[in-house]
């Protein structure tokens, strides 16, 4: 087990309060890409950040805002390691994280579960605007590849799907 330091607790929360580049609504922590923060030596810090997925072009945001952050903080020497193991999963969107999507009109990704594997089929998606699981797909990719498109054909509004992964 590791233990972890109130300093390396504090470092930790500043980090997870950087703002998600593709999806300002959420904060790193809310997302669950932040993984952990360890301190090598007073001023010397390394942050450990997961991606949603391999090629994410938004992890270079992430570790300039989380390095800009840390800095503004006090600390010299901050270095953000991509970590790939475990993967990130849409169940490490926290609840809040979840809450929150849903109410900025996307609709959050549909829980795995224990042990996570395959989402049924069967869970339909909501819509984000009037609550209706009556939705269609117009678009395997929206404005980032973590989102599809989809129209609610009770009100008819398009929304975003968060893609469980």
């Amino acid at each position: 087990m590791v233990t972890t330091t109130p300093v390396e607790e504090e470092l930790l929360r500043l980090a997870g309060s950087v703002p998600d580049p593709e999806l300002p609504v959420l904060t790193l922590e809310e997302l669950g890409v932040v993984r952990g923060v360890r301190v090598l030596e007073p001023g010397r810090v390394v942050v450990e950040l997961t991606p949603t997925y391999t090629g994410c072009p938004a992890i270079e945001t992430m570790s300039a805002d989380i390095e800009r952050v840390l800095r503004g903080s006090g600390v010299p020497e901050v270095r953000v390691v991509t970590v790939l193991s475990p993967a990130w999963s849409t169940d490490d969107i926290s609840a809040e994280g979840r809450r929150k999507l849903a109410e900025f009109g996307i609709a959050p990704p549909r829980p795995q579960g224990p042990g996570g594997g395959p989402v049924s089929v069967s869970l339909a998606i909501r819509c984000p605007h009037c609550g209706s699981t009556e939705t269609e797909l117009l678009s395997r990719f929206s404005s980032t590849a973590c989102k599809a498109l989809r129209r609610c054909t009770a009100c008819r509004e398009p929304f975003d799907h968060f893609k469980e992964l």
